[in-house]
């Protein structure tokens, strides 16, 4: 059995990468608000506060289900056709993503699939897919209130902002909620529909239909509805299979013997740093997801190496688990169809400082959002570092920090960039009488 594969020479990358800004401002304005994935300005958290909103007491949560889509081999069935019909761009362009959609294809499916690792190939599924968020629809007050008893149903005549799309898309993962009323297999039924003219299907044995209240799976976490006598909320930790695959790889370096334990430390607080992070908007308390145990164990290991003392471990445990600050569904979503294409720079620029915490975001607000090299605003996808002005990493003094954007901090650092004069310049501005503006 023979096996073909479409992967990228650095050239077809670096040509792909150069579409995909090209071709990314115009489709973005034209994807739908509840698709998450692969998108600038937009993340998974974006995606989890939906539900959130779709989910909690305040909107029937209890009296919902959901659908847990999923879509057979969706990368490898996507209608070339329908990539072409639906792309926006000149004509060479469209010649030059058309061979790459050819290159290495599979003789089994000659019309189907999109370049693996391709840069682009996550942007043309989301072309595609494009649509699919808005197949199923219903009221806005679609269950009995005191003003409607009965509820209410859409109309022709019903307005666009009484309209709820029910639908969270992350890339080829997707999730509909709908009323407990409404009939499941009929909106199966439609998105079937809805994905055969784009070559692919519904994946019949991997598809569920369950209920708040038992739970479901989706980016990593794991979604439950709790409903008692007292309370009635939405909870969300990380999923099983999330918490297994991250506790097996802390547990491959603690119990490791080519590393020491300060190596060990070094090693672990990446992992756990990021996996916090992932997971900062969901309920962290108790001793599992607190990683109580996973401490506990590492620091028994660490006192096993005879160069280290109880002190001594205990500093390097709270190096290798680093804190961070948790909120459930404290996420601010991305407002509708925003894109960081769309012009607002305030709104874009103002959203970045947030997803940063301490010190950077302190600084990136004392700043108004700009960089203090090269005096431009901090864009989305641009990462931003947090710079020590006299190069002591132990002095955290607010008047010792700024934000520079990543490319100016490595300027600084190869001595390009006299950062000390453009500070003394920003403390003591002056008029430029040659110039007539102040410098």
């Amino acid at each position: 059995m023979q096996c073909y594969y479409s992967v990228p020479t650095i050239n077809d990358r670096a040509w792909q990468c150069l579409v995909k800004y090209a071709l990314e401002p115009a489709h973005e304005a034209t994807f739908d608000a509840n698709s998450y994935g692969f998108r600038t300005g937009r993340s998974a958290h974006d995606a989890q506060k939906q539900i959130f909103n779709l989910l909690n007491a305040n909107r029937n949560g209890g009296r919902k289900v959901v659908i847990e889509l999923d879509i057979e081999k969706c990368f490898d069935r996507i209608s070339h056709t329908t990539i072409m019909d639906n792309l926006i761009a000149p004509k060479a362009i469209k010649i030059g993503i058309f061979r790459c959609l050819k290159a290495g294809t599979n003789p089994g499916y000659p019309e189907q699939g999109t370049p693996q690792g391709g840069v682009v190939s996550p942007l043309l599924a989301n072309v595609a897919l494009n649509g699919i968020e808005r197949i199923y629809r219903h009221h806005t007050v679609h269950f009995p209130s005191n003003s409607y008893p009965k509820g209410r149903r859409i109309t022709p005549k019903t307005p666009e902002k009484d309209i709820t799309y029910p639908s969270i898309r992350y890339a080829d993962d997707m999730v509909i909620i709908i009323p407990e009323d409404e009939n499941p297999l009929r909106v199966l039924q439609n998105i079937d529909e809805f994905l055969a003219t784009r070559g692919m299907k519904v994946s019949a044995k991997k598809t569920k239909v369950t209920k708040p209240t038992d739970g479901f799976d989706f980016l990593g976490w794991h979604f439950k509805y709790v409903k008692t006598k007292k309370i009635e909320k939405l909870t969300c930790v990380p999923s099983e299979e999330n918490y297994e695959s991250f506790r097996k790889k802390v547990k491959a370096i603690v119990n490791s013997s080519n590393y020491g334990a300060e190596v060990k430390a070094e090693k672990l607080a990446p992992i756990i740093r990021g996996w916090r992070n992932y997971h900062k908007h969901c309920r962290m308390s108790g001793s599992r997801f607190s990683l109580w145990f996973m401490n506990h164990d590492a620091y028994r290991k660490f006192l096993k190496q005879p160069s280290i003392d109880r002190y001594k471990a205990e500093s390097l445990v709270k190096k290798a688990f680093p804190a961070v600050d948790h909120s459930l569904f404290g996420h601010v979503k991305v407002m509708g169809t925003k894109s960081p294409y769309d012009g607002d720079i305030t709104y874009w620029t103002e959203r970045e400082s947030k997803l940063y915490d301490g010190a950077t975001s302190q600084a990136i607000k004392r700043q108004k959002h700009k960089c203090v090299v090269c005096d431009m605003e901090f864009m989305p996808g641009e990462r931003v570092h947090l710079h020590h002005v006299d190069g002591n990493h132990e002095n955290w003094k607010t008047n010792n920090l700024v934000a520079i954007h990543e490319s100016c901090h490595d300027y600084v650092h190869m001595g390009n960039i006299d950062l000390a004069e453009i500070l003394k310049r920003k403390s003591n501005p002056r008029k430029d009488k040659r110039q007539g503006k102040v410098s």
